[in-house]
């Protein structure tokens, strides 16, 4: 069980390092320095967080994040919807890798905001084009990491739940999905990235409210303590968003068997011999085998046993 003194450690170090981020950016933006980049052209610190404090004293602010969020949430669930189930089909089945394959493949090189046009052409709103772009950034990076993670799974884990008489849908369900939640997971962290890129692009673009809209506005009549409002205010939401996606991610895999790495634990070579886990770093769990020789140092488990063990359990 890790200490909660490191843990404390980790955090202020954190806090420390974004406040000298911010006080760097309140030094060069207020000494107007001009070496190269032109800090003089950006606002302050204290001007940015006055024009936070008044928008958020206003109603535009919330109404724009509503929007965005919905957008994103919208376009997201599908794209995870439909991009596990077509990853999962195209991994699966010979046919709809033929069917599927080569029109997914020529799609999925185009940059989802470049569809803008297509948006607007095919759907009676903007809202719904919108969504639209949202769900196809998300959609290909969930497709490509459910496709490898179906792809690389051990066929052992299969031959054992067919012998045991499990048929297509009992193996879907106790292994190609479980088995495959790390990528999935993977795929989703970054589709909700791409999610937040194209859709304030899209906003400013065609959208009416959100906060891509109402950042393109504040540029448009150079309002600059306003546009980085917009940016802040798009980086907390992405980083909300992808760290709730990942924290899912770990709880639907807890199951998993988990790295041993400790963070901060180095390892001492003594002469001769070979690396072993420092003073300050913990003991291993399982590192002695049973059965072994009394009075013989400990075993420690060979990958091969570390791969039984895991492949035992997630059958």
């Amino acid at each position: 069980m890790s200490r909660p003194a490191p843990r404390v450690g980790r955090y202020a170090l954190r806090l420390l390092s974004l406040a000298a981020a911010l006080g760097l950016w309140q030094l060069l933006t207020s000494l107007d320095v001009d070496l190269w980049l032109r800090f003089s052209q950006f606002p302050t610190v204290t001007e940015v967080a006055h024009a936070f404090a008044d928008r958020l004293a206003g109603g535009d602010y919330w109404t724009d994040l509503a929007d965005s969020l919905t957008r994103i949430l919208t376009g997201f669930l599908l794209a995870a919807v439909l991009g596990v189930a077509t990853g999962v089909l195209v991994a699966r089945s010979r046919l709809a890798e033929d069917l599927l394959g080569p029109v997914l493949e020529v799609v999925r090189p185009i940059p989802a905001i470049a569809l803008v046009p297509v948006a607007i052409l095919l759907f009676p709103s903007n809202e719904q084009g919108i969504v639209f772009i949202t769900f196809t950034a998300a959609f290909f990076p969930v497709l490509v990491s459910t496709r490898h993670a179906v792809r690389a799974l051990t066929p052992v884990w299969e031959e054992a739940v067919s012998t045991m008489g499990g048929g297509r849908w009992r193996i879907l369900g106790s292994v190609v999905l479980p088995g495959a939640l790390p990528g999935i997971f993977g795929g989703l962290s970054v589709g909700i990235g791409v999610s937040w890129i194209c859709v304030i692009s899209a906003e400013m673009i065609s959208g009416q409210y959100g906060v891509g809209y109402r950042t393109w506005q504040d540029y448009t009549i150079v309002n600059y303590p306003g546009v980085f409002v917009g940016m802040v205010t798009i980086g907390v939401l992405g980083w909300l968003t992808s760290t709730a996606v990942e924290l899912l991610g770990r709880r639907l895999t807890r199951w998993l068997p988990r790295t041993s790495y400790v963070p901060g634990a180095r390892l001492r070579t003594p002469r001769g011999g070979e690396p072993t886990p420092s003073a300050d770093a913990p003991a291993a769990k399982g590192s002695a085998r049973r059965g072994s020789v009394p009075g013989e140092p400990p075993r420690r488990g060979s990958a091969s046993d570390a791969e039984e063990a895991r492949d035992e359990h997630l059958v």
